[in-house]
């Protein structure tokens, strides 16, 4: 009876909240007496699931997430299910079978995506902001046409990143500009209209239309209102 050992590592990306499936090695499992999967998520114990051939019968240990299982019967098929997939599933997941003719391993990187909520905003002053939020990994935003842009990252405590670019056109014939994020769960391209709603000299036209009645008394009351309506307007576009 020879006894040898044969291990293989491979990468599996999968997109959060989607179904994984990770199968064993592709050995007789009538031959296996022990098959088991160690799962190690982090600096988490390592979790264990077994079965036994001669017994049959599974075991675990440490495996308090209920969303990985085996796909069927152990005895039928050794493959290990995820679902659905979420972020903390991002880790090593090894299959063993122990057989007489020897040890047989099969190692799995597993790489959660998550795909970013991706959003594109304008102010009155020709500036769009594009955000692509919470992806993993980082998105790439890009713009048509090229602007003055300035790119920020922020990354979150769970291995999610927030990429967001501010972009300024000085150039007044450009009325219409695109972002497209690009990212390894899938591309967005989104378009806004710069200075759309602006009055003439960059105000609402409400605001423009309190300047003509200031010099007259009989406006007082209702130009101390417009005011004040102007003024929150304003900041609130700043």
């Amino acid at each position: 009876m020879g006894t040898h050992s044969v291990a293989a590592n491979s990468s599996l990306t999968v997109l959060e909240n989607t179904k994984a499936v990770l199968s064993c090695l592709p050995v007789r499992l009538t031959n296996a007496i022990v098959t088991t999967w160690k799962i190690t998520l982090g600096d988490k114990p390592p979790c264990i699931k077994a079965y036994r051939r001669e017994k049959n019968e599974t075991s675990e240990a440490n495996c308090t997430d209920k969303r990985i299982t085996w796909l069927y019967r152990p005895d039928q098929n050794a493959a290990l299910q995820i679902d659905p997939v979420l972020i903390t599933h991002d880790g090593f997941y090894e299959c063993v079978v122990i057989t007489p003719d020897g040890n047989f391993c099969h190692g799995y990187h597993l790489q959660v995506l998550v795909a970013p909520e991706v959003t594109l905003s304008h102010s009155r002053n020709r500036t769009a902001v594009c955000k692509a939020v919470a992806g993993k990994p980082a998105a790439w935003i890009s713009w048509t046409p090229e602007g003055d842009c300035v790119p920020e990252h922020k990354h979150w405590g769970n291995g999610t990143v927030t990429v967001q670019s501010t972009c300024h056109w000085a150039d007044s014939n450009v009325s219409t500009v695109s972002c497209s994020v690009f990212h390894e769960a899938g591309n967005w391209s989104l378009s806004t209209e710069l200075n759309q709603g602006d009055g003439p000299l960059g105000f609402p036209v409400l605001c423009l239309l309190t300047i003509l009645y200031v010099k007259s008394p009989l406006f007082l009351v209702f130009l101390v209102i417009v005011e004040f309506f102007c003024f929150q307007r304003i900041n609130g576009c700043r």
